[in-house]
């Protein structure tokens, strides 16, 4: 059984000190949230494994009997679509020896364990167990797969380890209509493409860097080009943040979006690890997410979402402008942030605060920031 990682009530008295609720009179927290092994296991065991994550959108697993693999934080699990309709997660083990069932994504009518051929019914119970006639006291009709929380929130699956954790849509508060407002053909998208990297920096530096575009007009200046950014505001709610902006002319060193039906940006960052974009262009949707690798690594996963998986022009420039313009420009930024937090010249900052909430505002960081101390309080010793 694992054991329970705690903070000493001085090292939480430390990374917070100099935090206040309100973001003008307030500093970052410390640095050792970022270089320190400590915070990483403390975030794995009070954020990641009690929060929902995306695994894909609903379209992957439409029919009967399909399923998805997925792995989230060591845990090997996966969701599949059972014979009344209903889509399952579970744990991707068998009860017998612990053995993986599935792997990668498929569609099957019964779960067949590999090691010894156990079989598992698409709703997680046992069907059948080679020679169990032999086995005193086998009760086969107890014997379940363990299930996991799942949840469809505007047409994507996420799932939660933690049994106990609210709906995401109650947590949520507002988004689920943000998004439907601004994306209202997300349910008929579909995937078409994914990007992936590998970033020397904390994961947290990486959505410290996606919260604010104070940064956009010194190391952004294509973007900038594309996004009207007097337009652009961010708020607040709960466990997200909202970025919006609107498009600026077809004319821009971006990307093309002339004859574009979507005209605004519309981004959402999602507690803990996550962002949801909608950018200017034809019907799309992106979903970004940040997993830890290391207290000093960050894989990045990136899937778009577009009206067809067969890419127009301006969609494929759109992804070749975030993929070698954008992307590198954002990567450079947080490693040298993590270099810096890695030397005796910097323990914390300030935030920069626009009181009408534009883009060049912090407050969304500090917002970030003040949801990362609330989990790390569920971690002090009393």
């Amino acid at each position: 059984m694992s054991m329970k990682q705690y903070l000493r009530k001085d090292q939480f008295a430390a990374i917070s000190q100099g935090y206040d609720s309100a973001p003008a009179k307030s500093s970052s927290i410390n640095k050792a949230c970022y270089v320190d092994p400590d915070f990483l296991a403390i975030e794995k065991q009070e954020i990641f494994k009690k929060t929902w994550q995306f695994v894909c959108h609903e379209e992957k697993l439409a029919e009967i009997g399909s399923y998805i693999t997925v792995d989230i934080q060591g845990q090997s699990i996966f969701i599949i679509r059972s014979d009344d309709g209903e889509l399952n997660a579970f744990y991707n083990v068998c009860k017998h020896r612990a053995h993986e069932l599935l792997s990668g994504e498929g569609k099957t009518r019964l779960i067949t364990c590999p090691y010894h051929a156990w079989v598992y019914k698409l709703d997680g119970s046992l069907f059948q167990v080679r020679r169990s006639e032999f086995i005193d006291n086998f009760e086969q009709s107890k014997i379940c797969l363990t299930g996991i929380r799942l949840e469809t929130f505007c047409h994507f699956i996420f799932v939660n380890l933690d049994p106990n954790a609210q709906s995401l849509a109650s947590l949520s508060g507002g988004l689920a209509r943000e998004i439907e407002h601004y994306a209202p053909d997300i349910a008929n998208l579909t995937f078409a493409k994914r990007l992936t990297y590998r970033i020397d920096a904390n994961w947290k530096a990486v959505v410290d860097n996606f919260l604010e575009c104070y940064h956009c007009p010194v190391a952004h200046t294509d973007f900038c080009s594309l996004i009207d950014m007097e337009t652009y505001q961010v708020k607040t709610h709960g466990i997200y943040s909202s970025h919006m902006a609107k498009a600026k002319s077809s004319d821009n060193s971006a990307y093309s979006i002339e004859g574009a039906n979507v005209t605004d940006h519309a981004v959402w960052f999602l507690w803990p690890n996550m962002t949801l974009m909608r950018y200017p262009g034809r019907g799309n949707f992106m979903v970004w997410r940040f997993y830890p690798v290391s207290e000093t690594e960050t894989y990045e996963v990136f899937d778009f979402f577009f009206e067809s998986d067969e890419l127009n022009e301006s969609e494929k420039e759109a992804i070749r402008f975030i993929d070698d313009v954008l992307q590198p420009e954002d990567i450079g930024l947080v490693e040298s942030v993590q270099r810096g937090m890695s030397t005796p010249a910097f323990e914390q900052g300030r935030y920069m605060v626009d009181p009408e909430g534009s883009g060049m505002s912090e407050h969304a960081v500090h917002h970030f920031h003040g949801l990362v101390l609330d989990s790390y309080k569920g971690a002090t010793e009393n």
